[in-house]
C-alpha cells in the first residue's frame, strides 16, 4: 500500500513527516513557502489522515521508503516532527543515501521516559480506558501545543488528533506494526539540524541533547518560546528556519 499523500512545486524534494498527534495537515503553514524552491511531499502514515490501518504487516520507515521509490525520488531533505522524527531517524541511519538534509522538530527516540511524559501517558490512558475520547484530546491539545500558539493551530491539532483516535480506536485488532530498522545515530550522514523546545516536556530537550551529541556534525538549535510543535506555534519563523538550512547545504 502507498501512503497517501500530495506533492507540490519543482525542485530538490523535501519530505514532510508528522507528528503522532497530527497528520500531513499540520504543515499546512510551511507548504506553499517551500514549495517556491523544493518539490514538497507530505503523507499520512497508517492510521492518520487519510491513510487506513489495514491487517498486512508494515513498519513506517518501509512504507516512507515505498513512498518514494513510487515518486522517483533519491535524495530527499526530511523534515519531521516528533514521532515522526524516530521515523526519519530509521531512515536516514538504515538508508543514508536517500536523506541528504534531516531536520528533526522535537524529535522522539528510545530514551528513558521522563516523569511528566509518564504522567502525560498515564493520563491519557485512563481517558481513553474511561471512553473519554473528547478528554483525551484536550490533554493532547493542551500538552503539545505550546503558548505562543494561536487558536486556529489549537482547532486544526484538535481535528487531527480527534481523527486519530478515531481510526486507530476502532481498528481491527489483528495490526501488525513492525519496529521497523534499527537507528544507528553515528551511520547518518545527512546534513542535520536538531531543533528543541524550552517549553517541551523535558522528555524532548533530553533527547534533542542526545541526537545532537551523536549525529555526525549535527547542529542543535534551541527555541525558548517554543513548545513541542513549533512550526504551528510561530509558522513563520520556523518556515525561516527551515528554509535557511535547506539554503545553507544545497544539493
Amino acid at each position: 500500500m502507498i501512503l497517501s499523500h500530495d506533492t507540490t512545486g519543482s525542485g530538490p524534494a523535501v519530505l514532510l513527516l508528522h507528528a503522532g498527534v497530527a497528520d500531513s495537515r499540520m504543515w499546512a503553514p510551511q507548504r506553499a513557502p517551500l514549495a517556491r524552491t523544493h518539490r514538497v511531499i507530505r503523507c499520512d502514515l497508517r492510521g492518520y489522515g487519510d491513510t487506513p490501518l489495514t491487517s498486512d504487516p508494515f513498519d513506517n520507515a518501509g512504507d516512507i521508503k515505498a513512498l518514494l521509490s513510487s515518486l522517483g525520488e533519491r535524495p530527499v531533505a526530511v523534515v519531521a516532527a516528533s514521532s515522526g522524527g524516530n521515523v526519519a531517524l530509521q531512515i536516514a541511519s538504515e538508508w543514508p543515501d536517500l536523506v541528504s538534509h534531516l531536520v528533526l522538530l522535537n524529535s522522539a527516540f528510545a530514551l528513558p521516559a521522563t516523569r511528566s511524559l509518564q504522567r502525560f501517558a498515564r493520563r491519557e490512558d485512563a481517558l481513553l480506558e474511561a471512553g473519554d475520547v473528547a478528554g483525551a484530546t484536550e490533554l493532547n491539545v493542551a500538552t503539545w501545543l505550546g503558548p505562543e500558539a494561536d487558536d486556529d493551530a489549537r482547532e486544526l491539532l484538535r481535528t487531527m488528533q480527534q481523527h486519530a483516535f478515531e481510526v486507530q480506536l476502532t481498528a481491527e485488532e489483528d495490526i501488525h506494526q513492525n519496529s521497523g530498522p534499527a537507528i544507528d545515530l553515528e551511520a547518518i550522514t545527512a546534513h542535520t539540524l536538531v531543533v528543541s523546545g524550552g517549553q517541551d516536556l523535558d522528555h524532548f530537550r533530553a533527547i534533542a541533547n542526545h541526537l545532537a551529541g551523536h549525529i555526525p556534525g549535527a547542529k542543535h538549535t534551541q527555541l525558548g518560546w517554543a513548545g513541542h510543535l513549533p512550526n504551528l506555534e510561530r509558522p513563520d519563523e520556523i518556515t525561516e528556519l527551515l528554509t535557511d538550512f535547506l539554503a545553507e547545504f544545497p544539493g
